[in-house]
């Protein structure tokens, strides 16, 4: 074979190898090109959550500065979109007063939500002799003594945005809850066994995604 033969396969096959590249990148370009089209015409909508209620079972504020609590909240979540489901892969429930983590988190089983619909999760949060911050154990003592304290209901974890075939990577998303938690006697909720009082909410909570 000759010199010249030689280096006309080589051509050759820098040119088909080419081919094969531009093919494979127009492929991908059009694929994305589609799902970001469908992305921007169906326009997902991040899911709703409220908070329906609280039972107290404890909630006892002790020196110094340790407060024990135990809740079981009822949380509803709601997806808008009419052509997107969500896979919630993560979601850990905890509260907060001014900032501090006061529970343990507890963690949701994974689920995945379908259009339009409703999911509701009544899950036990906790924390037993959690230390609190010297100053909010002042403001702590005097909302308590006053006959309310308020708290943050807080969830955060990832999903997925599922559309037709297409499932999206994960998104991090964080939700706050507002709570007021009541001592002034069995007006303020419903008295559930000897010591447990529920507390009637329906409080829109906040929800954001990134």
């Amino acid at each position: 074979m000759s010199v010249k033969e030689c280096g006309d396969h080589r051509e050759a096959r820098r040119k088909f190898f080419r081919r094969v590249i531009a093919s494979i990148l127009v492929f991908i370009l059009i694929v994305l090109i589609t799902i970001f089209l469908i992305w921007a015409i169906l326009r997902p909508s991040k899911p709703s959550f409220t908070l329906l209620d609280t039972t107290v079972y404890a909630f006892n504020a002790s020196a110094p500065s340790l407060l024990t609590s135990n809740f079981q909240i009822t949380i509803r979540s709601r997806n808008p979109n009419d052509l997107i489901g969500i896979y919630y892969d993560r979601l850990d429930v905890y509260a907060e007063y001014r900032d501090e983590e006061i529970t343990l988190r507890c963690r949701l089983p994974p689920t995945y939500q379908g259009y339009n619909d409703v999911n509701i999760w009544s899950p036990f949060i906790y924390g037993t002799m959690v230390p609190v911050a010297p100053e909010y154990s002042l403001a702590l003592d005097a909302e308590q003594a006053a006959g309310s304290v308020f708290l943050m209901i807080k969830i955060g974890g990832r999903l997925r945005f599922r559309v037709g075939a297409f499932i999206t990577g994960r998104y991090h998303i964080h939700i706050s809850c507002p709570a007021y938690i009541t001592f002034r006697g069995q007006s303020d909720g419903v008295l559930v066994g000897e010591n447990a009082v529920k507390l009637q909410f329906v409080q829109r909570c906040h929800v954001s995604l990134w």
